[in-house]
């Protein structure tokens, strides 16, 4: 099967020129404004910023696309990149909840969470740029791995419809169980620093193990998350560049969700229904093919109806035990 691109590589070339100014332009606002807890009226400014430059990238992808291959190859890519982004932003949502899982179990001061998640944008989209390509790679040379891309994407959403209310161990975590046995570790932290000196010896601080999770956590996310854009565009800039533009804007959407994180405890569950409906859409798809504009209306519908219900009801009371 041949994947073929919309986009030449003068186009890939500027569109990454773009991320890396976008992330610069973050990094320089990020280090003028100095260590400070983000407020939630700051981070919904700056998720609308981000939000507000994904729609006009498409508005301009369609205008380039319409110009190029006529307004029908337009119309089209434009709702696929929609959707993919749509979708990715949705998934990005259970990994901005493993993060606040993350920053609470080792109490990392919030005005010192603002690097460890610019890091972890970068790591993401270092790791996401690698398996586009390397799943743009195979489904080019494999069509039967759209069915391994659905079949996954399906099983993975049925564990975490199951699990969706279980909270992780973290003290049992592999990893972490590995770090700590194998590395000098601070007890407190030291501002930023990842390490620090102690007589003449090097140490990781709190801030470096947190780091290494979150990076760890986007990986496994991003293996989630590659399948699920290829059930609805093959055009593997398409799937780039709504994935890149979904990434851009999580660490403000995680200062404007962390306070709130409780109040929409039935998210994962709605995130779930998403990826199982994906990967039977990506299982059917030489059988029947869900136009992408009712995928992209079910998986919006899926979406508010879980932030809906998870509004109206309130999340049962943990109990403690004895």
């Amino acid at each position: 099967m041949l994947i073929e691109s919309t986009a030449t590589p003068l186009l890939y070339l500027s569109f990454i020129v773009l991320v890396i100014v976008l992330l610069t332009v973050d990094f320089l606002v990020l280090k003028t404004q100095g260590v400070h807890r983000v407020s939630v009226k700051e981070a919904a400014a700056w998720s609308v910023v981000w939000i507000s430059i994904a729609l006009l990238f498409c508005v301009w992808l369609w205008w380039y696309l319409d110009g190029r291959f006529g307004r029908e190859v337009a119309n089209e890519k434009a709702l696929e990149y929609l959707t993919g982004y749509l979708i990715e932003k949705s998934l990005a949502v259970d990994n901005l909840f493993v993060w606040i899982t993350l920053f609470s179990f080792f109490a990392v001061p919030i005005e010192f969470q603002k690097r460890v998640l610019l890091y972890g944008v970068l790591g993401a989209i270092i790791m996401r740029g690698v398996l586009i390509y390397v799943g743009a790679l195979l489904l080019t040379q494999f069509h039967w791995m759209l069915y391994v891309f659905g079949l996954f994407l399906l099983i993975t959403g049925i564990k975490m419809l199951v699990f969706s209310g279980k909270e992780p161990d973290l003290n049992q975590n592999p990893l972490l169980l590995w770090m700590r046995g194998h590395m000098r570790i601070t007890d407190g932290y030291h501002g930023e620093r990842f390490f620090v000196l102690q007589n003449g010896i090097r140490y990781a601080t709190p801030m470096f193990v947190v780091l290494i999770l979150v990076e760890v956590t986007d990986l496994i996310f991003a293996v989630d998350s590659i399948p699920a854009i290829f059930a609805v565009t093959k055009d593997p800039f398409i799937v780039f560049t709504s994935n890149i533009f979904a990434i851009l804007g999580l660490r403000a959407m995680y200062f404007l969700l962390a306070d709130m994180a409780d109040r929409f405890h039935l998210l994962k569950y709605g995130l779930a229904v998403i990826l199982m409906f994906i990967g039977v859409k990506m299982l059917l798809l030489d059988v029947y093919k869900i136009p992408v504009g009712s995928a992209l209306g079910i998986v919006g519908l899926i979406l508010v109806a879980s932030v809906a219900a998870s509004l109206v009801t309130s999340r049962p009371s943990k109990r403690s035990s004895v």
